[in-house]
């Protein structure tokens, strides 16, 4: 049971989120105080801090949160949704640019919207994720777009994002876009829309969030395992998880393509992931995931499905097609309603988990079930 308000401190961070195996890994409360640090793909407490209210715990995407108000707040009430929140427009697009999808995991649609902001001044700043040795990920702040490219492709365990935007927004002011999970973007909407004392200039240095459908993330270590254990000395190239009745994720290495088993995949998923209600990143500006099609994984894999949210983002998307940046096609008619299909699934499930650690069947740990299903 989440604590009253003026309880929200250190303690209630440590008690109600880490030791609780909710903790995202997001690291919005990394940054802003000395006293929590991101170590490999877990937040830690190094220090205590006898505060009972702070940034760390109003940032925090597992604090208690009024869902439906901060929607009312970031979008037009006439886009909302129950199943995916806010949505303006629905698209499938890819990178013109062939070494662009070359390189990125399914369409580049990211990697060419993240750039083509730097290129045009839309922003000075783009916060990314970046793959390290270990298969552990690690933020970065760019400004030259040519660099995007080189940090395409998805990582399957969390960065420390937020702790990335915490740092480079406390000095100059700049224009910052960042791409982001949905639990990290949960995070960046609560610090748009309800920023603490002393950080309303901090947070207006966010222009832009280019939220990724996400699953789940991996454990770190568990990931690493399991890599160990199926692809023995052969160099991984890729990862890639195709659509959900294949039951399976390929590991791409230099002598082909090894099939793991979903069901020892899932073994790895991060405990936190468990209880996330967001399969599509409602509180970016624009979302982006991979596609499906009638035609199938080998075309779906090059291209991308994009849900516009706000008029910043369809703003970006427009620019894209008036710059030959993005090619688009005809969207399936069925797409959309499977999108929605998909997302109330893992909304439905996230309540049953909810419920179940909770013992309660309307007050679930960091929200309630009726935000969660936009009731």
């Amino acid at each position: 049971m989440v604590g009253k308000k003026e309880n929200q401190g250190q303690t209630w961070i440590k008690e109600q989120v880490m030791d609780q195996g909710l903790c995202t890994g997001c690291a919005a409360c990394v940054g802003l105080c000395p006293y929590q640090k991101f170590y490999r793909d877990q937040t830690a407490i190094i220090h205590e801090c006898d505060r009972t209210w702070g940034r760390c715990s109003a940032y925090c995407p597992r604090g208690q949160v009024d869902l439906n108000g901060l929607r009312e707040a970031m979008f037009d009430p006439d886009d909302l949704t129950p199943e995916l929140g806010a949505v303006k427009g629905f698209h499938m697009t890819r990178a013109s640019d062939f070494q662009v999808r070359d390189r990125a995991q399914h369409g580049g649609t990211v990697t060419a919207l993240m750039a083509l902001a730097l290129e045009q001044g839309l922003i000075e700043t783009a916060v990314l994720a970046e793959q390290e040795e270990g298969y552990r990920s690690k933020s970065v702040a760019v400004s030259d777009p040519a660099q995007v490219a080189s940090l395409s492709g998805s990582k399957f365990a969390v960065s420390p994002t937020v702790a990335k935007f915490n740092e480079i927004s406390q000095g100059d002011p700049s224009r910052i876009g960042v791409v982001a999970t949905p639990c990290q973007a949960l995070s960046l909407a609560r610090m748009r829309i309800y920023p603490q004392p002393g950080d309303e200039q901090r947070v207006n240095n966010l222009e832009l969030v280019i939220g990724l459908f996400c699953g789940w993330a991996l454990s770190w270590k568990e990931l690493n395992r399991l890599i160990r254990e199926k692809a023995g000395s052969a160099t991984v190239k890729g990862m890639d998880i195709p659509p959900s009745q294949h039951r399976i994720m390929e590991l791409h290495t230099e002598k082909g393509t090894i099939e793991i088993p979903m069901e020892e995949v899932q073994a790895c998923v991060r405990e936190s992931c468990r209880y996330c209600y967001d399969l599509t990143c409602e509180f970016a500006d624009i979302s982006v995931g991979s596609a499906r099609s009638p035609e199938g994984w080998k075309v779906d894999r090059g291209w991308n499905q994009v849900l516009v949210r706000t008029e910043k983002g369809q703003a970006l998307l427009d620019l894209a097609r008036t710059r030959g940046v993005l090619e688009f096609k005809e969207v399936p008619p069925e797409n959309l309603n499977k999108l929605k299909a998909a997302s109330l699934g893992k909304k439905n499930t996230c309540v049953a988990q909810l419920e179940e650690v909770s013992g309660s069947k309307d007050d679930l740990i960091y929200t309630r079930r009726e935000e969660i299903l936009c009731q």
